[in-house]
């Protein structure tokens, strides 16, 4: 049988994740501890006691989800012998997935990811803009709202395509926030602020 690993994205994170994963199997706190030596930084503790607002900033949550998937991966791998026919990544994910490919090596992988996050987090002031998932909307009634929604200093864009009725918009804060509530008014199934 063929099958398929595909790693999340941004948006995924939550305090507490992998906990119970943790409590079982080893791995798991050897590869955040593996992550955080690689960037000097203690990401256990963010995802087991946060704070929320932290976790939640580009810069970590990038390292924190790779490591996530690396550490999933490894116990995949200790349990079986089966091996996906393709690894793939929504966003963020498609690191995880060449990292768990193997194609990078896990260290050099956070620090990629952390200086991703970096540079992400730095090209627009602190609050000014932000990022959003929008699932189950079609893509052109999307790309229609946020084209009624912009305008100047007030910008929405699509930006990511991760597949038909997934896509990650981009823009001023505020335009993220009316586009939010506009895409469910539309029949969006979830809108998600990043």
């Amino acid at each position: 049988m063929k099958f398929a690993f595909v790693f999340p994205g941004q948006g995924s994170q939550s305090i507490g994740m992998l906990s119970e994963l943790a409590s079982s199997y080893p791995q798991v706190k050897e590869t955040y501890e593996r992550a955080g030596d690689a960037i000097k930084s203690d990401l256990w503790k963010l995802i087991s006691s946060g704070p929320a607002e932290e976790l939640n900033q580009t810069i970590n949550t990038q390292p924190v989800m790779l490591a996530a998937s690396y550490a999933s991966w490894q116990i995949w791998c200790q349990l079986t012998e089966q091996k996906p026919s393709i690894m793939a990544g929504h966003s963020f994910g498609e690191i995880s997935a060449l990292t768990c490919a193997a194609a990078i090596n896990f260290e050099d992988a956070v620090v990629l990811a952390r200086k991703r996050g970096e540079l992400m987090q730095g090209a627009v002031a602190d609050g000014v803009g932000a990022m959003a998932a929008i699932l189950g909307l079609d893509d052109a009634a999307l790309e229609g709202l946020c084209e009624q929604l912009s305008e100047t200093n007030k910008v929405v864009e699509a930006v990511n395509y991760n597949a038909p009725g997934q896509v990650v918009v981009a823009g001023h804060s505020h335009a993220i926030d009316e586009l939010l509530v506009a895409a469910k008014d539309k029949g969006a199934k979830r809108a998600i602020k990043l």
